[in-house]
């Protein structure tokens, strides 16, 4: 198909709303992700803002507030004057008459954004559009139903997961996830912004890959300049995010934020028994939704330990914005606007560490093509090992199909990354120890994932995988 020019990747997105558009039958497509990912600009830019009806729920008003809003904009697109809907029974009803009206058209789309702000306590609003959906819109040929919700609490399990008369009605779920770092490039090159990608790299690793956050960027400011002004100077737009992030995707924020907040400080991960034992909390189903949600808005990874049971899965915060957030922001109570860019080295080079294996991890596509592995079944994991005489650790273990693994160390750096002697006889050392440890007789390849590559050297070849950061921008 031909994609909007202006919307910035998004293709496998595009391809399913095209093959909604071109079905006869009524559609019903619900699409979720986490706040600030451009959900909302998505449709418009997809459809070019031009809907039979749209409507929009508003945080924190209420069910009288929405219907009022509803009404108005019943009457802005039917061109009549409808009296205030009594319940959303009444609302969709006064929705399915006008509609009616339309029955010449061979397509009729609706929009209704923000759909989990509608339904307010005990408003009826989830049972009234399912009477709506079931009754008349599934039988309408040509009919699209589009819904939009930052909330994934309330679209996975109110909506997606329905257990009453929507379950299973959503014809075509859409999860919006955060732009790659060749997204972010073209996205900053779109407002007239052409870093270098190491740059980008350092941007990615701070706002991660979320539309709006990228938006805020200044072009007329190196990326050190913006970092402050967007967090650290007075009245930062965002300094204050990380309230209001977590209030509006979770109806009961308090433990979420308990559980990111913890992970900020063992960034490793925990297994579920390290947190539930941490936060003095009970281990239930509640708690189970609770880290199930964090991973569904790309809070958290869930990752599972090379030769470990399913029991023994790893958490780890993998959010850029919030792992920067709380480890530069949050305590920060200084009056110094230029924080950032008068920050000591040494204070940013654990978190840029551990941030740099962020990317590459949710690179991981970009890493097995780099590898020539795309077409190969692999397995992502870590590897840990702990007894009384030695430990070691193994951040991202690629467990190939073709008997391999590769034992993957990433370098975050500002310039190439030079081996040396001991450190080579480590990470040899280290290799043995996985072959004794796991047993495997898979080849173990040593891999390395270098932000500004690898030095040539008389050492480097004993890396057998060797990446930069223009392989992380392949894909």
């Amino acid at each position: 198909m031909i994609y909007k020019k202006t919307i910035i990747g998004r293709k496998h997105e595009q391809d399913i709303l095209a093959k909604c558009m071109g079905s006869e039958k009524a559609e019903f497509v619900a699409v979720y992700g986490r706040r600030r990912i451009g959900k909302t600009y998505l449709i418009k830019q997809f459809f070019g803002d031009s809907f039979d009806f749209y409507a929009t729920g508003v945080y924190g008003i209420s069910r009288s507030e929405q219907l009022k809003l509803w009404q108005d904009q019943l009457r802005k697109h039917s061109g009549e004057k409808r009296n205030k809907p009594k319940d959303w029974f009444d609302a969709f009803e006064q929705l399915r008459e006008y509609l009616d009206t339309l029955s010449g058209k061979e397509k009729v789309v609706i929009f209704l954004d923000e759909l989990p702000w509608l339904d307010t306590p005990k408003s009826g609003f989830i049972r009234a559009l399912e009477l709506f959906w079931n009754s008349w819109a599934a039988e309408r040929k040509g009919l699209k139903l589009i819904v939009c919700g930052s909330a994934t609490t309330w679209m996975t399990n109110k909506l997606l997961g329905d257990k009453g008369g929507l379950h299973n009605r959503v014809t075509r779920p859409i999860r919006l996830a955060p732009f790659t770092l060749k997204e972010t490039e073209e996205y900053l090159q779109s407002i007239n912004i052409g870093w270098e990608r190491k740059d980008i790299l350092d941007a990615y690793m701070i706002l991660g890959g979320t539309p709006f956050y990228l938006s805020l960027l200044r072009q007329e400011l190196t990326l050190w300049q913006n970092i402050d002004e967007l967090f650290f100077s007075q009245d930062a737009v965002l300094q204050t995010e990380y309230g209001f992030l977590f209030s509006s995707l979770f109806n009961e924020a308090t433990m979420y934020r308990r559980v990111v907040e913890l992970l900020a400080t063992k960034l490793k991960g925990m297994t579920r028994k390290e947190l539930v034992d941490l936060l003095k909390t009970t281990d239930n189903g509640k708690f189970t939704e609770v880290l199930d949600n964090l991973v569904k808005c790309d809070f958290l990874r869930r990752y599972q330990a090379f030769g470990k049971k399913e029991r023994d899965m790893l958490y780890q915060l993998s959010d850029m914005y919030t792992l920067f957030y709380l480890r530069f922001v949050k305590n920060y109570h200084g009056m110094n606007e230029h924080a950032w860019s008068n920050m000591e080295e040494g204070k940013r080079n654990v978190w840029s560490g551990y941030a740099f294996e962020q990317v590459c991890i949710l690179h991981i596509n970009q890493i097995r093509h780099a590898l020539g592995i795309s077409g190969i079944a692999s397995d992502v994991c870590s590897w840990n090992y702990r007894s009384k005489e030695q430990s070691a650790q193994i951040d991202l273990v690629i467990n190939r199909g073709d008997k391999a693994i590769d034992l993957c160390e990433m370098k975050y750096s500002d310039h190439e990354y030079e081996l040396k002697k001991d450190y080579v006889e480590w990470l040899r050392e280290r290799r043995d120890l996985f072959r004794e440890v796991t047993g495997t007789n898979k080849t173990l390849r040593l891999t390395m994932v270098a932000s500004c590559g690898i030095k040539q050297n008389m050492y480097s070849s004993a890396i057998q995988g060797r990446l930069s950061l223009e392989d992380m921008f392949a894909l």
